[in-house]
């Protein structure tokens, strides 16, 4: 079955058409870059200038930077502040008349590599996924079941939001070496390990790529991997939602 998902970000908006029953995309990644803390009609522009590149019909499934509950997005804590409350799904589906499904990207994102991505994942108990970012999203699983819209991100170490020490964002705004970002983001995982006592911690976004670069920097007792399916997670899973939606 061939869903479009959607994954909204910070800087961009990304879509993709996907098989939801194998995890491959089948069409080109499409992007709309859009500038930091657009408006809502911006970004549902974008979205609909995704489906319209794509020649889609369909359910959309999109993925959105915070707290989303029945389609409406109670946070927005890396984007305008216009999209607090705002029915993301009803907007979607007005823009492009098509029907819509919206959750946390971070929880699209964990779905998808639960299912198609790290086969280990699935062997253990409680698995922890982190996308590193503009913030830091997560998600956390629980013998393969999804606690949605946690906001491990917005955690404080050292008096700040561990995604305000320790995202991607802050490692290019400070100009961090590997080793200094590195030594702040295990300091996030190791209270998360101790809060949460996870059996894995699996690192998507797009620092998955380079997780080599700052693995040896990462001290924690619990084994901590990067995703298999990278920054198209949020895609993937943004389709399965649209998917799921469908067969309810």
């Amino acid at each position: 079955m061939i869903r479009l998902g959607i994954d909204i970000g910070g800087s961009a908006t990304k879509g993709a058409l996907v098989d939801t029953l194998t995890g491959e995309l089948v069409s080109e990644r499409v992007r709309i870059e859009t500038e930091a803390f657009a408006k809502p009609k911006v970004i549902i522009a974008a979205v609909d200038s995704i489906r319209k590149t794509l020649g889609y019909q369909g359910m959309i499934g999109a993925g959105f930077p915070g707290i989303v509950k029945s389609g409406v997005s109670l946070t927005a804590a890396n984007m305008h502040k216009s999209w607090v409350n705002a029915d993301i799904a009803q907007m979607i589906a007005g823009k492009t008349g098509q029907g819509a499904v919206v959750l946390n990207d971070a929880d699209a994102a964990g779905l998808a590599e639960m299912r198609f991505g790290n086969e280990e994942a699935r062997k253990h108990h409680t698995v922890l996924f982190l996308t590193i970012g503009t913030g830091i999203g997560s998600a956390i699983f629980v013998k393969g079941q999804l606690m949605p819209n946690t906001e491990f991100g917005h955690l404080k170490i050292r008096g700040k939001d561990a995604e305000h020490r320790a995202s991607d964002a802050i490692r290019r705004q400070e100009k961090l070496s590997w080793r200094k970002w590195g030594e702040r983001f295990s300091e996030a995982l190791q209270t998360y390990e101790f809060l949460l006592n996870p059996d894995l911690i699996i690192l998507g976004g797009g620092l998955s790529y380079r997780f080599e670069l700052f693995a040896k920097y990462l001290k924690t007792g619990t084994r901590v991997v990067p995703a298999k399916l990278q920054n198209l997670a949020g895609i993937i899973g943004a389709a399965m939602a649209a998917r799921e939606q469908d067969l309810a």
